[in-house]
């Protein structure tokens, strides 16, 4: 009898106590056990013989004391004394892991839904992609694919946010990044991936182009594999120009603070509303997050209509006079404003999700640097200023414009090839010409690799088609 047939016994209720003892095989080979009460000794193994008749013998020999199962259970709760089970605590428990077995199990259908459908589609995928640190330090990245489906809708699915262990190096995140397509089957359907500029993304980029170009998985060889991040670009720029905004900025940013920091200061803030006529609170006031540049600017915007009720509450509370912005200050902050208000709007526009941003690219960064160049000749001091520090980081990033994303003008019908003659030609005539053409270039570049591709698509389709054939 091997453990497993002992195993079946005590499982189906037969205690230790009177498990039977193995004897091994006899002269026949089969082999024998022996019950442990009253010695008898049975045939057990092979197929005539199993553990049924050892069972019944078991549960009926009056030899083996069985355990009175109430008497346990009774013993149990004395050594639990006055230990009590709380049923609403127990019938919480049991809904959580249900909700979460539920949530699982819809995950999972989810999941399989997608992975047929991006198995499926006939065209390729851009992929964007973001390491995120947690509170607790701990890092999370989230992969996301970008396609347009059978119906020639655009669709934006979450593959995966998942825990990202150190070191967060770019050779790791390339590995993460390219297990999590082969799990999903799409290794070779990627078009592009879009990251921000982190220096491990550019070694990320570089490992996980040449991994997937092994296989011949890319486009040209990726080169229009790397897309930067447009609206990361634009707060980088930004960020740079409003390091010299000085005193301005902070004494609205800590005026805000003061008055948001209770509510009797807002109460006798709105107060001075009162006195002003014509002037109501309409739109609250807004603090800024250090790493998004629109909310800075969304901060000062919420301030500037409501500058007379800053200069009264000043008269009411001593305590204010230090941020209160004085009159230059205002002045300087209503510049600033204006001059960051295409840069707000950009950012907006570049950062919609309901509707394609690839054909907004070369417009929007055409009027950016337009914007930029016009402001180095500015009779402001402040705004001249800022405009060279922001064109240094729009050299470094901007000063050629992406190939792959002016792709996105051309094929916009409102656009097309004359818009880009025309936007080069604006910014330096001379080298207009030589850009259009490069575009042009690379664009019938990537069609023909296309145009190969569906001919061979089509080829196999019709060899294949001739084999079906009896």
């Amino acid at each position: 009898m091997n453990s497993e047939t002992v195993s079946n016994l005590v499982i189906t209720g037969v205690g230790s106590e009177a498990a039977p003892v193995e004897l091994g095989p006899d002269k026949d080979g089969l082999e024998r056990a022996e019950c442990k009460g009253c010695k008898k000794v049975f045939k057990a193994g092979g197929k005539r013989y199993g553990t049924s008749t050892i069972k019944r013998h078991l549960d009926s020999c009056t030899k083996i004391k069985h355990e009175d199962i109430g008497q346990t259970i009774a013993e149990l709760q004395l050594k639990m004394g006055s230990l009590k089970i709380d049923s609403g605590v127990a019938r919480d428990m049991f809904a959580g892991n249900t909700v979460k077995a539920d949530i699982v199990k819809v995950h999972k259908r989810e999941a399989a839904k997608l992975k047929k459908i991006l198995v499926s589609i006939p065209n390729r995928i851009c992929l964007t992609s973001d390491l995120w640190t947690s509170s607790t330090n701990e890092g999370f990245i989230c992969l996301t694919a970008h396609f347009v489906d059978e119906n020639w809708k655009l669709q934006s699915k979450i593959l995966n946010f998942c825990h990202m262990p150190p070191p967060h190096t770019g050779f790791e995140l390339s590995s993460k990044i390219f297990t999590l397509l082969t799990e999903w089957k799409v290794d070779k359907k990627i078009f592009s991936i879009t990251l921000d500029n982190a220096s491990s993304n550019d070694t990320c980029v570089e490992h996980l182009k040449s991994t997937l170009d092994v296989h011949g998985s890319l486009l040209c060889g990726g080169e229009f594999f790397h897309v930067r991040c447009s609206a990361h670009i634009l707060n980088l720029i930004v960020q740079y120009g409003m390091k010299i905004c000085g005193d301005a900025v902070y004494k609205i940013r800590e005026s805000i603070k003061f008055l948001r920091k209770s509510e009797s200061r807002m109460v006798k803030f709105k107060e001075c509303f009162e006195d002003i006529e014509g002037l109501g609170y309409t739109t609250a006031l807004c603090l800024d997050v250090p790493t998004r540049w629109n909310s800075l600017y969304a901060m000062l915007a919420s301030a500037i209509p409501y500058k007379k009720a800053f200069e009264m509450y000043k008269v009411k509370e001593a305590g204010f006079r230090e941020y209160c912005p004085s009159s230059d200050e205002w002045r300087r902050t209503e510049k600033i404003c204006d001059f960051l208000l295409p840069f707000y709007e950009t950012t907006k526009l570049m950062s919609g999700t309901s509707y394609p941003t690839s054909n907004l690219y070369f417009l929007q960064v055409w009027q950016i640097q337009l914007i930029l160049m016009n402001s180095l000749k500015n009779d402001e001091v402040l705004i001249r200023n800022m405009g060279e520090k922001m064109m240094i980081k729009f050299k470094k990033y901007w000063e050629e414009y992406s190939i792959v994303l002016a792709f996105g003008a051309v094929l916009d019908p409102r656009f097309k090839l004359n818009t880009l003659v025309h936007c080069y030609n604006e910014i330096d005539p001379i080298s207009a010409k030589d850009k259009v053409e490069l575009v042009k270039s690379k664009l019938y570049k990537l069609l023909e690799v296309y145009d190969q591709n569906s001919s061979t698509t089509v080829e196999s389709s019709s060899q294949l088609s001739r084999f079906d054939v009896p």
